[in-house]
């Protein structure tokens, strides 16, 4: 079995895939960057045992992180599985991916996870929106190449800084409010924060589309969002056609296939 780690910064998701590559669970935990490896490891076994995955059956890890503190965690929790092949992504291990930043290395592998996902299972070219801490948006061109894309704070991001800096505002519910227009400050904060980040996007995906097209793309591409925020934020905005919240594991076992 495959064993596909993404570690964000606010939270790490991670999935088993069966030997056939058929998705059998996933999970989230918060992301701890203070967590010792015996803590994880703890917490790991304690979870897989609940759902009655063997442990030993693990041959195949696939990391993904923005934490370094915490790679070197999973890698020996993923030794201590028994796994004999043990993956972290980074543009040298995207082999099938033509990566056409200025300087690939500084992708991030959940990027590149992102844009291989997308292409493997919506086509090209495709926009992918990663609702996060950071809100990406991730371009795959026509011809399967990673051009880059846009890095933004995250919707709970912009709302911490807004509340720890603003003293008479005090902390909302990050639910959408009914109508743009606020009529208490509750409801006004609500609106510029959830439907900002939506009118944010929304622009940006427009703009990047544009761009495609002067770069001579004919197709219109897929828009594909995931992310921890997605279901709160995807609704919200009228170029999302799919909503994929296992998109990045998914794009992570395919690296790992690719670099069989």
């Amino acid at each position: 079995m495959l064993l596909a780690v993404d570690i964000g910064n606010t939270q790490t998701a991670f999935a088993i895939f069966d030997a056939d590559e058929t998705l059998v669970y996933t999970g989230r935990i918060a992301t701890i960057a203070a967590q010792t490896p015996d803590e994880l490891q703890v917490l790991i076994t304690s979870l897989f045992t609940i759902h009655a995955i063997a442990l030993e059956r693990i041959d195949q890890v696939v990391i993904a992180s923005v934490v370094p503190s915490l790679t070197e965690h999973w890698v020996t929790l993923a030794e201590a599985f028994g796994a004999d092949d043990i993956l972290v992504v980074d543009a040298a291990s995207c082999g099938g991916l033509d990566i056409l930043l200025d300087v690939p290395q500084e992708a991030g592998a959940d990027r590149l996870a992102n844009a291989v996902g997308a292409q493997a299972r919506y086509g090209t070219p495709a926009i992918v929106v990663d609702f996060g801490t950071a809100t990406n948006i991730d371009v795959i061109d026509g011809n399967g190449a990673y051009l880059g894309g846009v890095i933004s704070p995250g919707l709970e991001t912009s709302a911490e800084a807004l509340f720890s800096q603003a003293a008479r505002l005090s902390a909302v519910d990050l639910v959408a409010p009914e109508a743009t227009i606020g009529t208490s400050t509750r409801s006004a904060v609500q609106s510029g924060l959830l439907l900002g980040e939506a009118a944010k996007v929304q622009g940006l995906v427009e703009k990047v589309c544009a761009e495609l097209k002067q770069r001579g793309e004919t197709k219109k591409p897929a828009v594909i969002a995931t992310g921890g925020l997605v279901e709160l934020l995807a609704p919200l905005c009228e170029c999302i056609e799919h909503i994929d919240t296992d998109l990045t594991l998914y794009g992570l076992q395919r690296i790992a296939r690719l670099g069989q």
